[in-house]
């Protein structure tokens, strides 16, 4: 018997990295899983077959974060297919990199779409499927509690946007008995941000363990939050980043 057995979740972004450790753990710990994913339907095919490995349902549905209708289809569509919804965890993203005044306004509003807008329908759309035990996990970042770096201004706000959004969430659903929490990943070995890339060694030396972290890592954190353990957490964050923010 698995932690989430009977559930069904919602991974947006989880094509790859860590929205596709995600949707693997939340299915090995019992979960049918759907993922959304923008363009890499091949990938979000694999991760599909992998859940159905596993001997849950797995669905795919291909959603762009920046339309608001598309997402509130893609939750629905979940809730149909797969019986209900249980866990919607919102994690698709972008990562736009610039000194403040090089940033354009479209690539502000396409962050802010991604990253703060997107998962503020989705839970709309999400609790209108949810009973008592509900539970909503964003994943954020640790450059939204600390920022060594240049050129991060619009990715911490819009990840330190979340963290106010998660707690008005926390409390607008805490009567009905639906969690909100937010998951701080940092460095983490991933396509975007590989742990032998060219910005790597400026990163590791800021993380007291002195490694990058696992997709794998990121998806414990949110298995936990997902499962019976994690009911009375709401509102607040968990920062798995090895000690970056210490």
């Amino acid at each position: 018997m698995g932690t989430l057995d009977g559930k069904v979740a919602l991974v947006t972004g989880g094509s790859r990295g860590i929205g596709a450790a995600i949707a693997l753990r939340l299915a090995e710990d019992g979960a049918d899983v759907a993922i959304t994913y923008e363009r890499a339907a091949d990938r979000a095919a694999d991760v599909v077959a992998s859940i159905e490995k596993l001997g849950r349902r797995g669905l795919a549905l291909q959603a762009n974060a920046t339309d608001s209708d598309a997402v509130t289809s893609a939750v629905d569509r979940t809730a149909a297919d797969l019986g209900g919804l249980d866990v919607l965890v919102n994690n698709a993203g972008v990562f736009e990199v610039a000194p403040v005044d090089e940033l354009t306004p479209e690539a502000i509003d396409r962050t802010l779409a991604i990253h703060v807008k997107a998962p503020l329908v989705a839970a709309g759309a999400a609790v209108r499927h949810m009973t008592r035990g509900g539970r909503i996990v964003t994943i954020g970042s640790d450059l939204a509690e600390r920022m060594p770096f240049v050129g991060m201004s619009l990715y911490a706000a819009s990840k330190s946007a979340v963290v106010g959004m998660t707690k008005g969430l926390a409390r607008d659903l805490g009567p009905r008995g639906i969690t909100a929490m937010v998951v701080h990943p940092g460095s983490t070995d991933t396509e975007m941000n590989p742990a032998d890339g060219p910005h790597s060694g400026d990163q590791l030396a800021h993380i007291a363990l002195g490694h990058y972290g696992n997709p794998a890592d990121i998806a414990a954190a949110v298995s936990y939050l997902a499962g019976p353990d994690g009911r009375y957490l709401t509102g607040t964050s968990i920062t798995v980043d090895g000690g970056f923010t210490a």
